[in-house]
Protein backbone atom coordinates (compact mmCIF):
# COMPACT_ATOMS: atom_id res chain seq x y z
CA UNK A 1 0.00 0.00 0.00
CA UNK A 2 3.02 2.56 0.90
CA UNK A 3 4.65 1.46 -2.09
CA UNK A 4 1.91 1.80 -4.44
CA UNK A 5 0.93 5.66 -3.16
CA UNK A 6 4.66 6.64 -3.12
CA UNK A 7 5.04 5.75 -7.06
CA UNK A 8 1.46 6.90 -8.01
CA UNK A 9 0.48 9.60 -6.22
CA UNK A 10 4.07 10.99 -5.64
CA UNK A 11 6.44 9.51 -8.45
CA UNK A 12 8.98 8.02 -5.66
CA UNK A 13 10.33 4.89 -6.97
CA UNK A 14 11.87 3.27 -3.31
CA UNK A 15 15.61 1.23 -3.88
CA UNK A 16 14.64 -0.18 -0.29
CA UNK A 17 13.28 -0.45 2.63
CA UNK A 18 14.38 -0.29 6.51
CA UNK A 19 11.34 -1.36 9.20
CA UNK A 20 11.72 0.17 12.62
CA UNK A 21 9.10 -0.38 15.02
CA UNK A 22 5.63 -0.21 13.42
CA UNK A 23 7.23 2.18 10.46
CA UNK A 24 8.35 1.43 7.16
CA UNK A 25 11.18 3.77 5.71
CA UNK A 26 11.84 4.01 2.16
CA UNK A 27 15.13 5.09 0.90
CA UNK A 28 15.66 6.64 -3.03
CA UNK A 29 18.87 8.09 -3.54
CA UNK A 30 20.03 9.55 0.10
CA UNK A 31 16.61 10.54 1.31
CA UNK A 32 13.96 8.79 3.39
CA UNK A 33 10.30 8.49 2.69
CA UNK A 34 7.26 7.38 5.15
CA UNK A 35 3.52 7.32 4.70
CA UNK A 36 1.17 8.35 7.95
CA UNK A 37 -2.09 7.61 7.89
CA UNK A 38 -4.25 10.52 9.11
CA UNK A 39 -8.05 9.63 8.23
CA UNK A 40 -8.84 10.90 11.66
CA UNK A 41 -6.96 13.68 11.65
CA UNK A 42 -8.97 17.35 10.77
CA UNK A 43 -7.20 19.67 8.17
CA UNK A 44 -5.88 22.03 10.97
CA UNK A 45 -4.17 19.37 12.73
CA UNK A 46 -2.68 18.65 10.08
CA UNK A 47 -1.83 22.37 9.15
CA UNK A 48 -0.58 22.99 12.52
CA UNK A 49 2.03 20.09 12.59
CA UNK A 50 3.16 21.46 8.42
CA UNK A 51 3.85 24.61 10.32
CA UNK A 52 6.23 23.22 13.34
CA UNK A 53 8.00 20.54 10.80
CA UNK A 54 8.57 23.83 7.97
CA UNK A 55 9.37 25.77 10.59
CA UNK A 56 11.80 23.19 12.18
CA UNK A 57 13.81 22.60 8.72
CA UNK A 58 14.24 26.30 7.97
CA UNK A 59 15.73 26.94 10.77
CA UNK A 60 18.30 24.69 10.49
CA UNK A 61 16.91 21.08 11.88
CA UNK A 62 18.61 18.49 9.26
CA UNK A 63 16.52 15.81 11.08
CA UNK A 64 13.16 16.76 10.71
CA UNK A 65 10.76 15.09 8.78
CA UNK A 66 8.52 17.51 6.57
CA UNK A 67 5.34 17.18 4.40
CA UNK A 68 5.62 16.16 0.65
CA UNK A 69 3.54 17.38 -2.02
CA UNK A 70 2.17 15.39 -4.41
CA UNK A 71 2.10 14.80 -8.36
CA UNK A 72 -1.13 17.26 -8.20
CA UNK A 73 0.83 19.20 -5.28
CA UNK A 74 -2.13 18.24 -2.37
CA UNK A 75 0.05 16.54 0.94
CA UNK A 76 -3.52 14.49 1.73
CA UNK A 77 -3.85 11.43 -0.51
CA UNK A 78 -7.07 9.43 -0.30
CA UNK A 79 -7.25 6.25 -1.12
CA UNK A 80 -9.64 2.88 -0.30
CA UNK A 81 -11.48 6.66 1.70
CA UNK A 82 -8.28 6.73 4.35
CA UNK A 83 -6.40 9.64 4.23
CA UNK A 84 -2.39 9.47 4.27
CA UNK A 85 -0.07 11.79 3.97
CA UNK A 86 4.12 11.28 2.84
CA UNK A 87 6.99 12.13 5.11
CA UNK A 88 10.67 13.30 3.73
CA UNK A 89 13.80 12.85 5.23
CA UNK A 90 16.95 13.40 4.93
CA UNK A 91 19.69 9.87 5.43
CA UNK A 92 21.10 10.86 8.70
CA UNK A 93 23.03 8.04 10.35
CA UNK A 94 22.52 7.80 14.34
CA UNK A 95 23.86 10.10 16.63
CA UNK A 96 23.24 8.29 19.70
CA UNK A 97 27.00 9.12 20.71
CA UNK A 98 26.47 12.69 20.91
CA UNK A 99 25.02 14.45 23.81
CA UNK A 100 21.14 13.83 24.18
CA UNK A 101 21.07 17.44 26.61
CA UNK A 102 22.67 19.21 23.97
CA UNK A 103 20.49 17.93 21.18
CA UNK A 104 17.77 18.49 22.93
CA UNK A 105 18.68 22.06 24.32
CA UNK A 106 19.17 23.00 20.88
CA UNK A 107 15.52 21.71 19.26
CA UNK A 108 13.86 23.32 21.84
CA UNK A 109 15.63 27.05 20.71
CA UNK A 110 15.25 26.40 17.88
CA UNK A 111 11.40 25.79 18.68
CA UNK A 112 10.70 28.75 20.75
CA UNK A 113 11.12 30.67 17.76
CA UNK A 114 8.01 29.15 16.25
CA UNK A 115 5.72 31.84 14.84
CA UNK A 116 2.75 30.73 13.61
CA UNK A 117 -0.63 30.03 16.12
CA UNK A 118 -0.76 26.69 17.57
CA UNK A 119 -4.06 25.76 19.41
CA UNK A 120 -4.82 22.16 19.10
CA UNK A 121 -1.42 21.02 20.40
CA UNK A 122 -1.09 23.57 23.05
CA UNK A 123 -0.04 22.22 26.17
CA UNK A 124 1.41 25.14 28.17
CA UNK A 125 -0.17 25.86 30.98
CA UNK A 126 -2.66 22.74 31.26
CA UNK A 127 -0.83 19.90 33.09
CA UNK A 128 -3.04 20.64 36.40
CA UNK A 129 -5.95 20.10 34.84
CA UNK A 130 -4.45 17.25 32.54
CA UNK A 131 -3.58 15.80 35.68
CA UNK A 132 -6.37 15.98 37.93
CA UNK A 133 -8.77 14.53 35.07
CA UNK A 134 -7.02 11.56 34.62
CA UNK A 135 -6.68 11.44 38.65
CA UNK A 136 -10.49 11.30 38.41
CA UNK A 137 -11.02 8.78 36.35
CA UNK A 138 -8.89 6.15 37.66
CA UNK A 139 -10.73 7.15 41.12
CA UNK A 140 -14.17 6.05 39.36
CA UNK A 141 -12.54 3.30 37.87
CA UNK A 142 -10.84 1.98 41.44
CA UNK A 143 -14.14 3.09 43.22
CA UNK A 144 -16.12 0.50 41.07
CA UNK A 145 -13.44 -2.57 41.77
CA UNK A 146 -13.37 -1.81 45.61
CA UNK A 147 -17.30 -2.36 45.52
CA UNK A 148 -17.01 -5.42 42.90
CA UNK A 149 -14.25 -7.02 45.42
CA UNK A 150 -12.02 -8.52 42.09
CA UNK A 151 -10.26 -11.53 42.91
CA UNK A 152 -7.98 -10.76 39.56
CA UNK A 153 -3.88 -10.23 40.41
CA UNK A 154 -3.97 -6.79 38.70
CA UNK A 155 -7.71 -5.50 40.18
CA UNK A 156 -5.89 -6.34 43.77
CA UNK A 157 -2.76 -4.63 42.77
CA UNK A 158 -4.43 -1.83 41.28
CA UNK A 159 -6.66 -1.36 44.29
CA UNK A 160 -4.31 -1.79 47.13
CA UNK A 161 -1.74 0.55 45.23
CA UNK A 162 -3.76 3.62 44.53
CA UNK A 163 -4.20 5.32 47.38
CA UNK A 164 -0.59 5.57 47.49
CA UNK A 165 -0.14 7.16 44.04
CA UNK A 166 -3.32 9.28 44.71
CA UNK A 167 -1.41 11.24 47.54
CA UNK A 168 1.52 11.74 44.99
CA UNK A 169 -0.73 13.15 42.04
CA UNK A 170 -1.95 15.82 44.96
CA UNK A 171 1.78 16.55 45.55
CA UNK A 172 2.41 17.14 41.97
CA UNK A 173 -0.35 19.28 40.84
CA UNK A 174 -0.04 21.18 44.39
CA UNK A 175 3.76 21.68 43.67
CA UNK A 176 2.86 23.16 39.63
CA UNK A 177 0.39 25.52 41.30
CA UNK A 178 3.14 26.85 43.81
CA UNK A 179 5.30 27.15 41.14
CA UNK A 180 3.17 29.01 38.83
CA UNK A 181 2.81 31.66 42.42
CA UNK A 182 5.95 31.79 43.47
CA UNK A 183 8.36 31.71 40.36
CA UNK A 184 9.03 34.05 37.55
CA UNK A 185 8.33 33.29 34.27
CA UNK A 186 11.52 34.43 32.43
CA UNK A 187 12.21 34.59 28.68
CA UNK A 188 14.01 31.29 29.08
CA UNK A 189 10.55 29.26 29.96
CA UNK A 190 8.65 30.92 26.98
CA UNK A 191 6.46 27.43 25.41
CA UNK A 192 8.63 25.53 22.47
CA UNK A 193 8.10 22.41 20.13
CA UNK A 194 8.00 19.07 22.79
CA UNK A 195 7.04 15.96 22.35
CA UNK A 196 4.47 13.82 23.58
CA UNK A 197 6.91 11.41 25.64
CA UNK A 198 10.46 12.14 25.09
CA UNK A 199 12.98 9.36 25.67
CA UNK A 200 16.21 8.20 24.19
CA UNK A 201 14.65 6.10 21.14
CA UNK A 202 12.45 9.13 20.47
CA UNK A 203 14.94 10.66 17.58
CA UNK A 204 17.17 7.62 16.59
CA UNK A 205 17.07 4.01 15.98
CA UNK A 206 20.19 1.71 15.70
CA UNK A 207 19.79 2.77 11.95
CA UNK A 208 18.49 6.09 11.31
CA UNK A 209 18.27 9.75 13.25
CA UNK A 210 14.57 11.20 12.74
CA UNK A 211 12.18 13.94 14.15
CA UNK A 212 8.99 13.13 13.86
CA UNK A 213 6.25 15.81 13.76
CA UNK A 214 3.56 13.51 14.62
CA UNK A 215 5.09 13.15 18.66
CA UNK A 216 5.04 17.03 18.61
CA UNK A 217 3.47 19.40 21.04
CA UNK A 218 3.82 22.63 22.18
CA UNK A 219 4.79 23.03 25.91
CA UNK A 220 7.14 24.20 28.64
CA UNK A 221 11.04 22.61 28.01
CA UNK A 222 10.23 20.47 31.07
CA UNK A 223 8.04 18.06 29.77
CA UNK A 224 10.69 16.91 27.90
CA UNK A 225 13.54 16.95 30.19
CA UNK A 226 11.60 14.80 32.96
CA UNK A 227 10.61 12.14 31.15
CA UNK A 228 14.00 11.78 29.15
CA UNK A 229 15.30 11.80 32.82
CA UNK A 230 12.57 9.51 34.53
CA UNK A 231 13.05 7.19 31.33
CA UNK A 232 16.86 7.18 32.49
CA UNK A 233 16.05 6.51 35.74
CA UNK A 234 14.11 2.90 35.05
CA UNK A 235 16.43 1.68 32.27
CA UNK A 236 19.30 2.47 34.51
CA UNK A 237 18.51 2.44 38.52
CA UNK A 238 21.76 1.40 39.62
CA UNK A 239 23.82 3.53 37.34
CA UNK A 240 21.45 6.96 36.21
CA UNK A 241 23.36 9.63 38.22
CA UNK A 242 26.39 10.01 36.21
CA UNK A 243 24.09 9.73 32.90
CA UNK A 244 21.56 12.06 34.39
CA UNK A 245 24.35 14.98 35.01
CA UNK A 246 25.81 14.62 31.69
CA UNK A 247 22.36 14.82 30.31
CA UNK A 248 21.84 17.81 32.30
CA UNK A 249 25.15 19.67 31.84
CA UNK A 250 24.82 19.30 28.19
CA UNK A 251 21.63 20.59 28.30
CA UNK A 252 22.11 23.46 30.68
CA UNK A 253 25.53 24.48 28.50
CA UNK A 254 23.30 25.89 25.88
CA UNK A 255 20.45 26.44 27.59
CA UNK A 256 20.55 27.59 31.27
CA UNK A 257 17.11 26.24 32.92
CA UNK A 258 15.56 28.31 35.01
CA UNK A 259 13.99 28.16 39.00
CA UNK A 260 10.56 27.87 37.47
CA UNK A 261 12.23 25.24 34.60
CA UNK A 262 13.55 23.23 37.74
CA UNK A 263 10.54 23.26 39.67
CA UNK A 264 8.19 22.14 36.83
CA UNK A 265 10.96 19.38 35.94
CA UNK A 266 10.14 18.23 39.65
CA UNK A 267 6.73 18.65 39.91
CA UNK A 268 6.45 16.20 36.41
CA UNK A 269 8.65 13.77 37.70
CA UNK A 270 6.06 13.81 40.89
CA UNK A 271 3.78 12.79 39.28
CA UNK A 272 3.33 9.18 38.62
CA UNK A 273 3.05 8.66 34.90
CA UNK A 274 4.71 5.26 34.88
CA UNK A 275 1.84 4.21 37.14
CA UNK A 276 -1.04 5.44 35.29
CA UNK A 277 0.34 4.51 31.77
CA UNK A 278 0.82 0.97 33.54
CA UNK A 279 -3.38 0.76 34.56
CA UNK A 280 -4.56 2.48 31.95
CA UNK A 281 -2.84 0.60 28.79
CA UNK A 282 -3.92 -3.20 31.20
CA UNK A 283 -7.56 -1.87 30.97
CA UNK A 284 -7.32 -0.71 27.11
CA UNK A 285 -5.61 -3.92 26.04
CA UNK A 286 -7.91 -6.82 24.59
CA UNK A 287 -4.12 -9.02 24.48
CA UNK A 288 -4.10 -11.44 27.29
CA UNK A 289 -0.46 -11.57 27.17
CA UNK A 290 0.01 -7.83 27.49
CA UNK A 291 -2.07 -7.47 30.23
CA UNK A 292 0.35 -10.28 31.88
CA UNK A 293 3.29 -7.76 31.21
CA UNK A 294 1.36 -4.72 32.28
CA UNK A 295 0.53 -6.98 35.90
CA UNK A 296 4.11 -7.79 36.54
CA UNK A 297 5.30 -4.45 35.55
CA UNK A 298 2.40 -2.92 38.31
CA UNK A 299 4.14 -5.42 40.52
CA UNK A 300 7.15 -4.34 40.06
CA UNK A 301 6.31 -0.72 40.12
CA UNK A 302 4.65 -1.17 43.77
CA UNK A 303 7.40 -3.49 45.14
CA UNK A 304 9.92 -0.94 44.04
CA UNK A 305 8.42 2.66 44.82
CA UNK A 306 10.33 2.84 47.97
CA UNK A 307 13.46 2.96 45.22
CA UNK A 308 11.53 5.61 43.33
CA UNK A 309 10.87 7.88 46.57
CA UNK A 310 15.14 7.70 46.76
CA UNK A 311 15.49 8.79 42.87
CA UNK A 312 12.96 12.14 43.46
CA UNK A 313 15.21 12.33 46.67
CA UNK A 314 18.00 12.74 44.81
CA UNK A 315 16.97 14.67 42.13
CA UNK A 316 15.30 17.43 44.68
CA UNK A 317 19.11 17.41 45.79
CA UNK A 318 20.55 18.14 42.19
CA UNK A 319 17.72 20.93 42.09
CA UNK A 320 18.44 22.46 44.90
CA UNK A 321 22.30 22.22 44.67
CA UNK A 322 21.10 24.81 41.38
CA UNK A 323 18.90 27.26 42.59
CA UNK A 324 18.66 26.94 46.50
CA UNK A 325 15.79 27.06 48.26
CA UNK A 326 13.85 24.39 46.76
CA UNK A 327 10.52 23.96 48.16
CA UNK A 328 10.76 20.33 49.59
CA UNK A 329 7.98 17.55 49.95
CA UNK A 330 7.48 16.76 53.37
CA UNK A 331 6.67 13.06 53.16
CA UNK A 332 10.00 12.49 51.63
CA UNK A 333 11.63 13.65 54.77
CA UNK A 334 14.45 15.72 52.59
Amino acid sequence: MSEDILRNYFNIHPENSIQIGDMVYYLVEGSVYSTIQVTQLGEDVLLELYEMSEHMAKIGDKKVSTFVAGNDQKYLVTLNEQDYVVLHNHYVNSSKRKNRGRQLARFHERGKQLQAPITHFNREGQWKEYWIQRLEQMEKVWSGLVRESSEERFNQLFVESFPYYLGICENAIQYVKDTELDEAFTQADQRTICHQNFQESTWDSDQLAIRNPFDWVLDHRARDIAEWVRECYFLHQRSYKPLLTKFLQGYQSIAPLSRYSWRLIYARLLFPLHYFLCVENYFLSSSEASQKQLEEQLHRYIRNAHNYELFLKEFYHIANQQIGDMPPIEWLNL
